[in-house]
Formats: structure tokens, sequence, C-alpha cells
């Protein structure tokens, strides 16, 4: 028996591997499966070089476990190793067996997973004691079992096994012990090896018999050995590519359509993307690509080899040039995975282009589904908004699709302002906001269905491109200022009664922590609404985009902000006017002198303390501006406690607030109880 130490370079560092090597103490069991696949692909490519003269046989892995024994083997026919071979492979951390057969045989060698040569200290994060018996294809090479309870110090001895190959044992610690359980063990074969290239063996296959489970006694293979990916495009047809996807995700829905990657130059990349039916909430769907190496299971966090938005697509990337770190858990950046991304997101905008200019019924069929993926791609990636902004499809209130250019051309006519800009109106929900649109369509105006959870992130990408275009949402003001053409409308009503009026329904307005509003008075048609309630396209642009974070936080805080629009014009508001001032002409031409008398005082004193430094305005004039301030001020709340009360006493203004907030869906609750009472007493 030989005894020694492992060799390490730097003092105590065998330790730090076994228990920081990896960031999940689960991949143990790929790292070793992985490694007898290895073994296995090294006979073969042995065999076909001529250096390996036996029968290959069935060649396989074989994982099983030992819950009394404590034990979890994984076994293969492979190559095997001589004891010298296992000194130098285990014994001196830092040699790579993978390396040196790949730089050895690499014309032959192409199907090696290869890379990864620490993977094996992995099995010491879950085991006391692990052992390794293998025996060489080379016949004058005797079987050698190595021994190593995880400090540096090991055993070697020859030993007995039957043909080639070898037996890793692991002994499992006491910390470890949930991996000493079937289901949890063929979970995580089925994770990281459910399409390695050589069949794994797990158990045996059951069946239900007499009442219960019984065992076959045929081996159960938990793998796919040759998944879709693999083969060539033209072995497939739209059956086969969906029963992958099923393969890949049993619950989920059939997908649109997909991608199939292939290529071998300047990089080596297979695999399939599919285009899942994307819905409105698109977190849940990342994390549904699955990065491989030569059908090895690395991950399904690929955001370093594929741009943000691609990771709504499902399926398989497969990559021998991904570099990995040594656990194969993280990618590194380097000019391969920005090649590749690059390549990905052009054969994703190949396709989409492919697609529309095939078949557009089809395309626009499924727009509703793609929408969300594409124009989140629009967003946060320039070389796909140059490609896929030719065909990105925008629906209006009709169901009809156009894209952008082609809209433009339909609206150019009608819809440019008089600054010579194209306005596109839009609503986010046609149902509630339909009494905004049907007044655009009275205009003769066209109105675009932007309801998409990225849609206002996407109108400030499109506004950026094109200044001459701007978005407006059809309830963002009043359908005249919309789109600003030559039309004025003659005012029935003075400026003075315009601003009491104003005032008047401002105080039947009561603001809260969440809503803000403003009362401005307007010369529209008389047949339009008496009030109509709108909110700034900015702030609002604002608040939706803070629902996301990034540095729009701060306007999410703020309370929201509308915009009464008094129609001064209408029947029922110049009624109003009569009324007040019918009821209060006196009292209020009184008032109204006397404030213009008190702000022509003011406005004379304060011009004359401007010619002054202020420490030589005497104290006597300070304090006459201030009583004069005072004055002006009790007499602006006394029209206030004037106009308030003729609110409060005239339901008709309480009743046109409400009938303006009820078409805006945001009369509820006792304010709506208390309309309904109302209305009912207005009858």
């Amino acid at each position: 028996m030989e005894k020694g130490k492992i060799g390490v370079t730097t003092e105590n560092i065998f330790p730090v591997i076994k228990k920081f090597l990896y960031s999940d103490h689960e991949i143990f069991l790929r790292e070793l499966v992985s490694n007898a696949v290895d073994a296995t692909q090294k006979l073969k490519t042995l065999a076909s070089a001529g250096e390996f003269k036996g029968e290959l046989g069935e060649l396989q892995v074989k994982v099983s476990f030992d819950s009394k024994k404590k034990t979890i083997t994984v076994s293969d026919n492979g190559v095997g190793m001589s004891g010298e071979e296992i000194d130098r492979y285990l014994n001196q951390i830092a040699f790579s067996s993978a390396n040196e057969f790949l730089d050895k045989y690499k014309d032959q060698a192409s199907g090696l997973i290869g890379q990864f040569g620490l993977g094996f200290y992995s099995s010491f994060m879950v085991s006391d004691r692990v052992e390794v018996v293998s025996k060489s294809y080379r016949e004058d090479d005797p079987a050698v079992k190595w021994s190593c309870d995880g400090s540096p110090e090991y055993s070697l001895e020859e030993t007995v096994r039957e043909g080639q190959g070898t037996d890793v044992i692991l002994h499992i610690d006491k910390d470890s012990k949930e991996f000493l359980d079937e289901n949890r063990l063929e979970g995580l074969l089925k994770k990281y090896c459910r399409f390695l290239p050589v069949p794994v063996h797990f158990g045996n296959e059951k069946e239900w018999k007499d009442g219960k489970m019984v065992d076959t006694g045929k081996p159960k293979i938990i793998n796919n050995t040759q998944p879709a990916w693999t083969r060539k495009p033209a072995e497939l047809k739209d059956e086969d590519y969906n029963k992958f996807y099923r393969e890949l995700y049993p619950m989920g829905e059939e997908p649109l359509f997909n991608i199939h990657l292939n290529v071998d130059y300047p990089f080596k990349l297979t695999g399939i993307l599919y285009f899942p039916k994307i819905r409105n909430n698109f977190e849940i769907q990342k994390n549904k690509i699955q990065l491989y190496c030569n059908q090895v299971f690395v991950t399904d966090s690929v955001e370093g080899i594929v741009p943000e938005f691609l990771t709504l697509l499902h399926g398989v990337i497969d990559s021998p040039d991904i570099p990995l770190n040594v656990s194969r858990s993280y990618l590194q950046s380097d000019s391969n995975v920005k090649k590749i991304s690059g390549h990905i997101t052009k054969k994703v905008a190949d396709r989409l282009a492919d697609i529309f200019k095939k078949d557009r019924e089809n395309f626009e069929k499924k727009w509703d589904d793609l929408k969300l993926f594409i124009e989140y791609g629009m967003i946060t990636e320039e070389k796909f908004y140059d490609k896929v902004s030719q065909f990105a499809l925008y629906k209006n209130t009709e169901g009809k699709y156009f894209t952008l250019e082609e809209y433009d051309k339909v609206i150019k006519e009608n819809q440019t302002d008089n600054d010579k800009s194209l306005i596109h109106l839009y609503t986010t929900d046609p149902v509630a906001q339909h009494t905004y649109v049907a007044k655009a369509a009275e205009k003769g105006y066209d109105v675009l269905v932007l309801d998409g959870q990225l849609d206002t992130h996407l109108i400030n990408t499109l506004e950026g491109k094109d200044p001459s275009g701007k978005f407006v949402r059809v309830d963002s003001d009043v359908i005249e200022k919309l789109i600003r053409k030559d039309e004025n409308h003659t005012s029935k009503l003075t400026k003075a009664q315009s601003d009491d009026l104003a005032q008047l329904f401002r105080s039947q307005i009561a603001d809260s922590d969440k809503a803000h509003f403003h009362v401005r008075a307007e010369s529209l048609d008389e047949n339009d609404l008496p009030l109509v309630i709108t909110q700034s396209e900015f702030m609002r642009r604002m608040k939706d985009m803070a629902q996301f974070g990034g540095g729009y936080s701060f306007y999410g805080e703020m309370p929201d902000s509308f915009d009464l629009v008094l129609n001064i014009n209408h029947p029922r508001v110049v009624a109003l006017a009569g009324d007040l001032e019918k009821e209060h002409a006196d009292e209020l031409k009184k008032n109204g002198a006397g404030i213009e008398k008190t702000k022509v005082e003011i406005d004379f004193m304060e011009k004359e303390h401007g010619k002054k430094k202020p420490e030589e305005v005497p104290t006597v004039e300070k304090d006459d501006l201030e009583r004069l301030k005072g004055e002006l001020n009790q007499l602006e709340e006394k029209r206030k406690s004037i106009l308030s009360g003729f609110g409060e006493e005239h339901k008709t203004v309480k009743q046109l607030i409400d009938l303006a907030m009820l078409a805006n869906n945001m009369l509820k609750g006792e304010a709506l109880s208390a309309f309904v009472k109302r209305s009912i007493s207005l009858l």
C-alpha cells in the first residue's frame, strides 16, 4: 500500500477547496457523472484510433446508493485509470485529465465534456471519505484503489475489479444524509444529467401491479442521449420541436414558434429557443433558458450570455465555447460570449422578420403574445430595435394592425398639429376611456390601443427616435388641445365669471393624500361635456414608469394630479353663472371692487418700496403693506366663502363633478352612494 499527501501548491488549500469550491453542494453528482461520461467518451475515441482493441460493449454510467452503508456510487466502464494516472490526476490538484487528453486527441475528441479539472473534489463536500476503484483499459495495468478522508492524506493500493472502468464511492457525512434518498438523487440526475450523451442508469423501472408498484428488473435510464438540439434541423419536423418543448416544460403551454441554433464558426453553438405565449407578468417567465456545455446542464440563469430581453425565451443553449469558472455555475465575460449574444439576437430578429414577411396574417394573430417580448427588446437593445422596428405592430381601437411607418401615413394629414408635430393618440383602456376615445373619433382622429406593461417605456423610446412624432393619451387633455388646430370658440362668459366658476367648482372637490385637483375654465364647443377630468401626459408617464423603479421613484411617491376642465360654453355651466349672479350679484360686485382696489394699492406700494433699499423703507410703510395684504386675503377668503356656499346649496355643481368622476372610474365608496341618492332626488 502506498500512502502520501495530495500535492497542492498553497498550504492548507485543500480544506478551502473542499468547503468553498462550489456554490451548491448538490452539484457533486453532476461533476462525478460528467467525469464518468468523459471516461466512456474517451474509450470510444481510443477505440476509433485503434488504441483500444477490446469490446466496447454497452457503454453507460450507473449511479446507485446504499442507505444502510451510507454510500453513493458512480460507476462507468470507460477508460479507467492506472495507479500512475490516479497519482497524477487525483493527487496533483493542478492537473486536469480532461484537458491533457484533449491536447493529445484534439482532432478526435470533440464530443468530450472536458474543461473541468477540479470537478472530482466536489465529492468531499458531502463525504467523510471517498474511494476510487479503477482499472485501466490497458490489460497489463492492475486495478487500484485510492482512498482519502478529505484531508491531504491518501492511500493507494492494488485491488480487484472486473473489466475496465471506474467506481467512485462516496461515504456520505452526517450533514448530507438528504442525498441518501432515491427521489432526491433521481431529481438531481434529471436536473443535471437528463441530456448527457451516454446512458445514465439509476435503479430499475417500476410498474403498477396488483395494487402496488413493483420492480420490473429493467434498468431505468434517466436521460435522453440525443436531444433535439443535437440533431440537424433538416431531420426535425414541427411535432419534433413541440415534443422536445413538452420534454423541457411538461406543464407549459404550446409555444408560438422556435429558432434552431446551429453554428460551427467562429464559435460552436447549438440549441433551440422557443417563443412562449407571453402575458403581462414577464418576471415569472425568466430563467427558462437552460445553458448546457456538451449536453451537461450548467445553469438556467443566462443573463451573461444573452441580452436581458432574451431571457423571456424558453429553450436550450449548448456551447463549449462559453467560458465557465471551475464549478461551471457562473459565466465569465469574454469576446466569445459577446459574439454569441450578438448572434442569438440577430437570429431572433431575423426569424421574426421572416415570419412577418411570409405570413403577416399569422404574425398579427400572434402579436398580442409576442408584443411584450419584442417591446422589451426594442427598449433595451439598440441593434434589436433597428431590426424589429420595421415590423413591430401597433393596434388601433378598430382592431387593425399597422407598422409605425404605415400608421404615420394613415394619420399624417388629419393629426398633424400647428407645430407640424404628428400626434399619435392612444388609449390604455378603450372601455374605461371610452368617452375620450369617442370624442376623438368625432373629430375624425384615429386612436391606438397601448395597453401593454411596457408601452409607456416604448413610447418614450419612439419619441426619442423621432422627436417630430408625439404620443398623447386621449384623456390627458380636452381634444382641442391634444391636437392644436386653428379652432377657437367664443366665450359666453367674462373672465371674471369664468374665474368665479372655476373657484366655485374647486370648492366642492376634496383633495386627498393620493389625488390633487386643479380646475381650469376653457371655451369649448357648447355640445361638449360640461366638465372633463384630464391628467397631464408627462406626470402620468413618470408615475407609470415609477412602478418599474429606476430613477422615477420620486414621481411614484407624489399624489396624482388631475385637471377638471370646465366648459364655460355649456348651457348648464352658463346657467349656473346666471344663478350665481342673480343670487349674489351685489355681494360679489362689492367684494370684487374691494379686491381690485386693494390689489392696486399693494401694487403701488411694492413698486415704491422697490425703488429703495430695504433699510430705507419706513417701518410704518412696511406695516401698511402687510395690513393691505391681510385685507386682501380676507376679501379673497370672503369671496371663496360666497362661492362655496353657493356650491353647497346647488346640487347641480356637485352632480356635474361626480358625473365627471364617474366617467373616469374615480367615484367610489361613500361618494358613489351620495351621488346615487342625489341623482334620485334630482329626478
